[in-house]
């Protein structure tokens, strides 16, 4: 018997299949959104962290300020320069990203993300 052609070819077509996810969403995926600085943010020049850390790590640090505040108490974030934050999603971060709708909901509605924020927190009021 001479199944080598038939075993290749299904090699072929279980690699294609299980693949095809991959590369479809490599082929059709979309540029990320660019998001707009409030003139606050800008003329700040530095967050919390750097830009890159927070853009990858933004959700572990906001977790860690709720449980640091809630369970500990503990109101104050001190950076890795020694600055000290007020550990406020609502008074730190949306005093320079107070443009909800132009920073936070582009990022969220490109990754297909639901935050649970404002669960708890009221939406900011957009300034224009």
């Amino acid at each position: 018997m001479n199944d080598k052609p038939k075993i290749i070819l299904g090699l072929i077509v279980f690699v294609a299949v299980f693949t095809f996810p991959f590369w479809y969403n490599h082929l059709s995926a979309s540029a990320p959104p660019k998001v707009e600085l409030t003139e606050k943010a800008k003329a700040a020049k530095v967050c919390v962290a750097e830009k890159e850390f927070m853009r990858r790590e933004h959700m572990q640090i906001l977790d860690q300020w709720r449980d640091t505040v809630v369970r500990e108490g503990k109101t104050i974030y001190t950076d890795e320069n020694g600055k000290e934050y007020v550990a406020s999603l609502s008074n730190t971060c949306m005093d320079c990203h107070s443009n909800k709708a132009e920073f936070c909901d582009k990022c969220h509605t490109y990754t297909s993300t639901d935050p649970y924020c404002w669960d708890c927190h009221r939406y900011p009021e957009e300034k224009k």
